[in-house]
């Protein structure tokens, strides 16, 4: 370090452990250096010693401060402008109690998926507000956590009517007046699944012919007009033809539902309930549907059940449903919700509540109305069907470019719909006096004087809506959604809800192939940024130069990380990157007149979104054996790559191995498949084991999906949100996907995969941030201690616990797997037991029974000290003489701690005490555990009885007081 150098640099709070603990570790495993291990982990073919040279960084480490300052820079080249787009996107009023105590309060960002309900009862109770909201909205009774966006949401929604009719027919018409980015993503997935997408006018439909399975409808249409559609409805039923409305959550507080208009199937976006722009996302979609349709229903849906004490408790219902059980007969390949953004949308309706809803729907459509009037006394046409919140406007003679220039060059941006058409979108974050900055652009346009916009509301804007669309039915009866009115209680709501829930505010989630590594604070900040929160997706390029460079610098980085030679950002989660990987390597082969190339060879260790990815892609999948120690089996791969030589399309690999193992024969198997005219991909889960020590394009992948939430330090949400952007070659660069509202993707691009062109932009400045800080050095130094601390910890607890998978020298990966079956069956106690066990300990489990049955996959990362890897370990080796006692006989194997975990509050605290060992080796089985007892809400939930009675709504308030 140099005497100017700042001090307040990252990597050494970033990695958990300094040099004397590395020293300690690296002698508990027997290795000289860092360097050494390295060599004894990683094949020595695919090893790199060359420092990465990653374009504006350099081995001096930036500070903190430093930091903010250059992405300031870069965030002041945006331009906020006012936006009137719409299109499915609205500036929105965040309240600050859910700003500032869900957004940006680490205890609510950096929670795992639910999957382990016991610790996660608030957030959990927070979705379960989002279904009943979107439920209640719609009126449709079934609805699902979230979805990635609106457009995906329609396409899952697609899918999802194609499988209720059995597959049989093969069309879905889209209506034209859907929003143009839906209509993309709905081509692109209507592709792959051998599905004939027709767009246009729905009233001129003849269902009677009978291919055509499912319609999508959006209400209110793209440009704002209410359109009468109950006859297209009643003639789709009658031909036996799914419903599916693209609706509006806050027209819907004034408007009939969907479900009342006799929709099967509603989607939307929940972005207006208090979620920033972002420049395209995150934000949360949402599903719902009829309750004959609730098990083809895609995602995840929130249920309730009971503990084992009888209370009241929610859980992840229908978990058979997911994709790593089902694989390629998955109906989805969705592994990320945006569970994060659902709970801030089902925050806002809490805190405003049924009425609050109303009047802010009232007021924007009062917006609307007021500017409506002052249009047409000013000479312009409107459409002449009625509207909620967005017009029409005709221009006649007038330019409709010459007046979105003039609106931008007053701070304002309108929509195109043609030359001589403009939309005018209003929402909640507009006034009365940005109503008066609008008609003076349209004045000059007219040559005519703006009317005052007080007399002009006084007027015009007590107009109520259409009778025939008015909603009569009742919306967010439950008491939850008329109790938090006032800060102090919703404020108290929350705090109360984030107690419920561990999260790595209270110890480390040591999940394999998930990495929960630290979320640092300054990545954080610049989230909540206006110039990174305000700005429209489909606003001007020349207004975004801040996050276009942002884009450049993240692109040219990850380029060099992979060694691939272009980027798309646009897959807005894991799955959606393995979905957007295949299909590029479908339309590679397509161009080159080889569309028969559809087998994709798969693992059977791969992760349970490969196949469903590889099945929406139009792929067939042939599995591949592993052999004995975890590894692709070679001679099985060859024979099947020489069997489906003619047809080979793709090779699906996770590198390291979901076995937590570096195999060495990668070259060798990427080149076979090569041989045979395939393409590899790679999925890209684990590269937190790789950046800056080997690179997936040396070693021979085509095409490779980075995890931002797992490598990059993008939160996890709580299940999302998620970043997958793609690395391809460069033949593979041509077809990297596109959009059709602002010009992305490569000269024979794919279609959209996301509703936005960046995915989820919002969230990258967190990867531009933890990049630039950690430097090329700090880079591979994170990738060597996630790698050490692995193998320190299978060190540890390998006298303790079968240690499954091995590479060539004896070493494991960044991760590795305990293999629990033996104890369960000497004992009866299984890794379900362990897990519970160990919430009790104060932490989260391992992943469960991933990529084996019976097993635990620990991964560490590099974030953690060697002081927690260390109560983790002793956790764990306590747990083991806890199975001691069961083995000797000490314990009785139905009514021990490891059967009846987790031990709640409640249970500790009950007069009568019915267990063979005492309150404390129950609550505080070691003594650091006294220190922060994390308690678990309920105890072990019966997930049985959920899925047999299923609720997936807020229960009455009875159920609370039973």
């Amino acid at each position: 370090m140099r005497p100017l150098d700042p001090t307040d640099t990252f990597v050494h709070r970033h990695l958990g452990s300094g040099d004397a603990d590395v020293s300690a570790m690296l002698d508990l495993l027997g290795a000289g250096s860092l360097d050494e291990l390295m060599a004894e982990t990683i094949p020595a073919a695919i090893l790199r010693s060359e420092p990465l040279d990653l374009p504006g960084l350099t081995d001096r480490q930036l500070g903190e401060r430093e930091l903010l300052d250059r992405l300031r820079g870069m965030a002041e080249q945006n331009q906020v402008h006012r936006s009137y787009i719409g299109m499915g996107y609205y500036d929105t009023i965040v309240p600050g109690v859910i700003q500032r105590n869900i957004l940006e309060n680490p205890g609510w960002y950096t929670q795992y998926t639910p999957y382990q309900a016991e610790i996660s009862q608030g957030r959990l109770e927070a979705l379960l507000n989002f279904q009943t909201m979107v439920a209640d909205l719609t009126g449709l009774p079934v609805a699902n956590a979230s979805l990635l966006d609106e457009a995906t949401a329609a396409a899952e929604a697609m899918a999802m009517a194609f499988a209720m009719g059995k597959k049989k027919r093969k069309v879905f018409f889209a209506s034209w007046n859907c929003h143009p980015q839906t209509l993309g993503v709905l081509k692109t997935r209507a592709d792959g699944l051998g599905i004939e997408l027709r767009t246009g006018d729905p009233s001129a439909i003849d269902f009677s012919v009978g291919d055509i399975f499912g319609v999508l409808l959006q209400y209110p249409a793209s440009d704002g007009r209410l359109l009468d559609e109950n006859d297209i409805i009643a003639a789709a039923h009658d031909n036996k033809v799914a419903v599916v409305m693209a609706t509006d959550l806050l027209a819907l507080t004034l408007l009939k539902s969907p479900g009342d208009l006799g929709a099967d199937i509603a989607v939307g976006s929940a972005q207006r309930f208090g979620v920033p722009l972002g420049y395209g996302g995150p934000h949360a979609a949402f599903l719902a549907t009829t309750e004959s349709n609730k098990r083809q229903l895609p995602g995840r849906i929130i249920g309730v059940s009971k503990d084992n004490a009888g209370k009241m408790a929610y859980r992840m219902a229908m978990q058979t449903r997911e994709q790593h059980i089902r694989r390629e007969r998955a109906t989805s390949n969705i592994c990320t919700a945006q569970v994060l953004l659902a709970i801030m949308a089902g925050m806002y309706a809490v805190y405003h509540g049924p009425e609050g809803l109303r009047a802010i729907a009232r007021r924007v459509r009062a917006l609307a109305l007021t500017a409506a009037a002052g249009l047409r006394r000013m000479g312009y046409e409107l459409a002449a069907e009625p509207f909620f919140d967005t017009l029409k406007v005709s221009l006649h003679d007038a330019s409709a470019d010459d007046v979105i220039k003039s609106a931008a060059e007053n701070g304002i941006n309108l929509r195109r719909l043609d030359e001589r058409t403009l939309g005018i979108s209003f929402d909640e974050a507009k006034t009365a006096a940005d109503v008066a900055d609008l008609l003076a652009v349209f004045s000059q346009a007219a040559g005519k004087d703006a009317p005052a916009v007080d007399a002009l509301a006084d007027g015009a804007a007590v107009e109520g809506v259409p009778e025939n669309f008015q909603r009569d039915s009742a919306f967010l009866d439950h008491p939850i959604f008329h109790s938090c009115r006032q800060e102090h209680e919703m404020l108290r709501y929350i705090r109360r809800l984030e107690r419920r829930d561990l999260s790595l505010t209270s110890s480390m989630i040591s999940l394999g192939s998930c990495t929960m590594k630290l979320n640092a604070t300054t990545e954080m900040v610049p989230v909540t940024w206006p110039e990174i929160g305000g700005i429209h997706p489909f606003a001007p390029l020349d207004q975004a130069q801040g996050y276009q460079k942002l884009f450049h610098d993240l692109e040219r980085w990850l380029e060099e990380i992979t060694g691939f030679d272009a980027i798309s950002l646009q897959p807005n989660a894991g799955a959606q990157g393995e979905y957007t990987g295949l299909l590029v390597i479908r339309a590679y082969h397509q161009a080159r007149n080889q569309n028969h190339r559809d087998v994709c060879l798969i693992p059977v260790s791969a992760h349970g979104t490969n196949p469903a990815s590889a099945v929406m892609a139009g792929m067939r999948v042939v599995t591949v054996a592993c052999d004995d120690q975890g590894n692709v089996d070679v001679d099985d791969l060859r024979a099947k790559a020489e069997k489906h030589s003619d047809n080979l399309g793709a090779l699906m690999i996770t590198y390291p191995s979901t076995h937590g193992v570096f195999e060495e024969a990668v070259r060798e198997i990427c080149d076979l498949i090569h041989e045979h005219g395939g393409l590899v991909y790679l999925d890209g889960a684990n590269l937190n084991a790789q950046v800056g020590l080997c690179r997936p394009g040396d070693y021979g992948a085509d095409v490779c999906h980075l995890n931002l939430h797992k490598t990059f330090c993008i939160p996890h949400g709580g299940g999302g949100p998620g970043m997958g952007p793609i690395g391809v070659t460069s033949d593979l660069k041509p077809f990297l996907p596109g959009h059709p509202v602002i010009p992305v993707g490569g000269e024979h691009a794919i279609g959209p995969v996301s509703a936005a062109p960046w995915g989820s932009p919002s969230i990258l400045p967190i990867s531009w941030a933890y990049i630039a800080l950690m430097g090329p050095v700090g880079l591979r130094e994170a990738s060597q201690l996630a790698i050490l601390n692995a193998n320190y910890m299978a060190k540890r607890l390998e006298d303790a616990y079968p240690i499954l998978y091995r590479g060539a020298q004896g070493r494991c990966a960044h991760e590795f797997i305990l293999d629990l079956r033996p104890f369960e069956k000497e004992t009866g106690v299984s890794a379900e037991d362990v897990c519970k066990r160990l919430m009790d300990y104060g932490f989260h489990a391992p992943t469960q029974s991933f990529p084996v049955a019976g097993t635990l996959m620990v991964e560490p990362t590099e974030s953690e000290s060697k002081a927690e890897l260390d109560r983790f370990c002793d956790a764990m080796l306590s747990i083991r003489e806890e199975i001691r006692k069961v083995e000797d006989g000490t314990w009785d194997k139905e009514n021990n701690p490891l059967k009846n975990a987790p031990h709640t509050q409640d249970e500790i605290v009950r007069d009568d005490w019915s267990h063979p060992y005492s309150r404390t080796e129950a609550a505080f089985p070691q003594p650091w555990v006294r220190d922060s007892k994390f308690w678990p809400f309920v105890g072990r939930i019966d997930n049985v009885w959920g899925d047999r009675n299923l609720i997936c709504s807020c229960p009455p308030i009875e159920s609370y007081e039973d």
